[in-house]
């Protein structure tokens, strides 16, 4: 039986086409059944309706707070009723409760090898500490900011003469390699 797959996005969506390319394999083991943003111009609500997946937007600016919003997020994932749901570039801190009632159904792409850098900035950061490799990471979402279990990690080279810009890069096409990956291993 196909897994029902829930994508949360706030921006350009790359790692949730990714995702939804890699579904769309006859012996892909997932569905993407709703693509939701809390950001209402994000770039990947389009390629979302384009290919035929519902596409959701909850506003997080419409909220009064953090709980508020992660209150509507959970109506609208009860209503879909995914068995995974993929954070794919969805820029916002998920509250405890919100994390708790989903465990073990959250999974989220981090552009770091955790544990290093875990929050923004992971590519300056590395280069700023002299590594000689970056990455990212897939792992399960807990209450604690990427600090849960990790599904699995890809590591790029950093290069000498590497920006944020460059390394990010590399690191992004790594990225919707190893997140289908994962997401089928889970499956």
């Amino acid at each position: 039986m196909s897994q029902r797959v829930a994508i949360l996005i706030s921006g350009r969506g790359s790692n949730m086409r990714a995702l939804c390319e890699a579904m769309k394999a006859a012996d892909f083991p997932a569905e993407p059944i709703l693509v939701l943003s809390n950001r209402p111009d994000a770039a990947g609500l389009d390629y979302a309706r384009a290919n035929g997946i519902p596409a959701q937007i909850i506003d997080h600016t419409r909220f009064e707070s953090r709980e508020a919003f992660d209150a509507a997020l959970d109506d609208a994932l009860s209503a879909a009723r995914p068995d995974i749901i993929c954070l794919a570039g969805f820029m916002r801190l998920l509250t405890a409760g919100f994390v708790e009632k989903w465990a073990g159904k959250i999974i989220n792409i981090h552009p770091s090898l955790l544990p290093k850098y875990p929050g923004l900035k992971t590519h300056q950061r590395a280069l700023d500490a002299g590594d000689t490799e970056a990455g990212c990471t897939v792992h399960y979402v807990v209450p604690e900011t990427d600090a849960g279990e990790i599904v699995g990690q890809s590591a790029v080279p950093i290069l000498p003469g590497d920006t944020a810009e460059t390394l990010d890069a590399r690191v992004r096409e790594a990225e919707h390699i190893l997140y289908p990956a994962c997401l089928r291993k889970l499956c």
